[in-house]
């Protein structure tokens, strides 16, 4: 005699007015008990993707001990919404010999059927779930796209204000008083000689706590890579569209005036970059010098660790592109020599140099340049001109309006213009490509006229500055040095 006892169970998500209470599924499965008595287990408040439910788990240990001769449920997606679970469960079923029944299918797991039919429920229960999470990933990426904000806990420097937009309610960033240490990272960072480690030594020895705690390495990389704080101007917006993202704000509202949300994209595609309601913090010239210093951390790293010379992390050997290393003579001269070299001989290197000469003639180009740049100034050509970004953004301009007259003969055209059209937009585009990670480098490491003028007087008395602020001159004004016996090549910032 079978002393096993039949099971109902019942789940519901969330209350709503379109969903069938627990109350009323037990109702239908008291049908199939012709009067007989059975143990209730019930979730509330449980989603079916998964089988991590209390008295779920608390029937399938009942199953497993031996007690259930029976599950009874209103509708196959109580028990789950995953094929893999259910397959699984199934198999559970078979293996302690219980019946499966559903009240509103009306499957019978005992025929190979009633089996087939049961599969073919599970996979479009599971495809009902997919269309439910694909609708609100589309909910949640339109609101992204108008500007809502669509995050949890406010970033650092802000709380949150509810505002209506376009007819729905949302939450806006506002500034509060920690705003200002979240510009002092900023400001810290953008100096050639700070690094992390000074940002957080600072913080503690300063007693300034973030959050109630002591500021850490990674939250300082992560604050200044997020574009929340920045003053959205059409830099950011050139910025971000090399780096491939999807601008859904146009680019009219790159004033500068407020900030901006940069959104991860789903799986395989682009991040989303949308102005926000939101007024930023941060001038983007300082914004993007840190995204630079961000992307050069090594080189800025590695460059930290010799002061024997200002000129560390700048200089190159002209030859192989390898630092230059400073080494102490004998005779107290420090020369300057080429790191593969040194590591392994594969590179000729790049002559005798000395620190000295290297310095020296440094110093005397940056002298030239600056008064280049005065020069230019005075013509009232300077303030915010960068030639070499400029003349990055025409020809890209160029190539994409090739591209698009090419697009336009493609219609109705013959397979022989057809083909040459094609092959040329590929050419084209990989051309673009070049030339949109140009831009991007550019505009990160572009130098505003302020921020020249606030070193121009170092050079006039280059003896008497300290070791710091000629690295912050150079950095300045530098974004490269390439050196031999023969030449000095320098790329400015200018």
């Amino acid at each position: 005699m079978d002393n096993r006892i039949d099971a109902i169970y019942g789940r519901q998500s969330i209350d709503k007015k379109d969903s069938i209470s627990i109350e009323s599924q037990f109702e239908f499965c008291r049908y199939e008990l012709k009067g007989g008595e059975a143990k209730e287990y019930k979730d509330k408040g449980y989603s079916g993707k998964n089988i991590e439910r209390p008295d779920f788990q608390r029937l399938l240990r009942d199953i497993r001990a031996g007690l259930i001769r029976r599950v009874i449920v209103y509708k196959l997606d109580r028990i789950s919404r995953s094929i893999v679970d259910f397959a699984k469960l199934m198999e559970l079923f078979k293996q302690y010999n219980v019946e499966f029944v559903s009240c509103t299918e009306k499957f019978d797991t005992s025929t190979p059927m009633g089996r087939a039919m049961l599969n073919i429920c599970i996979v479009f229960a599971q495809l009902e779930r997919e269309s439910i999470q694909m609708r609100v990933q589309d909910a949640f990426y339109s609101r992204c796209a108008k500007g809502y904000y669509m995050r949890g806990r406010a970033p650092y420097g802000f709380d949150t204000e509810p505002i209506v937009m376009d007819g729905i309610k949302t939450k806006r960033l506002v500034e509060n008083a920690e705003m200002d240490y979240a510009e002092l990272m900023y400001e810290m960072y953008a100096e050639p000689e700070n690094s992390y480690g000074d940002i957080t030594r600072y913080f503690t020895e300063n007693e300034i706590m973030v959050y109630g705690k002591t500021l850490k390495r990674g939250f300082v990389g992560q604050l200044l890579r997020n574009p929340v704080y920045v003053q959205a101007d059409m830099d950011i917006y050139e910025y971000f569209k090399a780096q491939g993202a999807k601008i859904e704000s146009p680019p009219e509202l790159f004033t500068g005036e407020f900030s901006c949300y940069l959104y991860q994209g789903r799986e395989g595609e682009e991040n989303i970059l949308v102005i926000a309601p939101h007024k930023g913090r941060i001038p983007s010239s300082l914004w993007l010098a840190v995204q630079h210093k961000l992307s050069q951390n090594t080189t800025f790293q590695n460059g930290r660790k010799c002061h024997n010379t200002w000129l560390a992390g700048k200089i190159k050997c002209g030859c192989c592109g390898y630092a230059l290393a400073s080494l102490n003579a004998p005779n107290g001269v420090t020369y300057m020599r080429c790191k593969q070299r040194l590591e392994n001989k594969s590179c000729q290197g790049p002559g005798t140099l000395t620190k000295h000469d290297l310095e020296k003639s440094v110093y005397e180009e940056m002298v030239k340049k600056m008064r280049e740049f005065q020069t230019l100034k005075g013509s009232n050509k300077a303030e915010g001109y960068n030639p070499k970004l400029t003349a990055a953004r025409a020809k890209l301009a160029k190539i994409e309006g090739e591209i698009e007259k090419l697009i336009d003969t493609l219609t109705g055209a013959n397979p022989l213009l057809l083909q040459y059209a094609n092959s040329r937009i590929e050419e084209l585009d990989a051309e673009r490509q070049k030339q949109l990670k140009l831009v991007a480098d550019l505009t990160a490491n572009s130098v505003s006229s302020s921020q020249v003028d606030s070193i121009t007087g170092y050079l006039s008395h280059w003896e008497d500055v300290s070791f710091d602020d000629k690295r912050r001159v150079l950095d300045t004004l530098v974004s490269k040095v390439e050196a031999t016996r023969t030449e000095l090549a320098i790329e400015w910032k200018i």
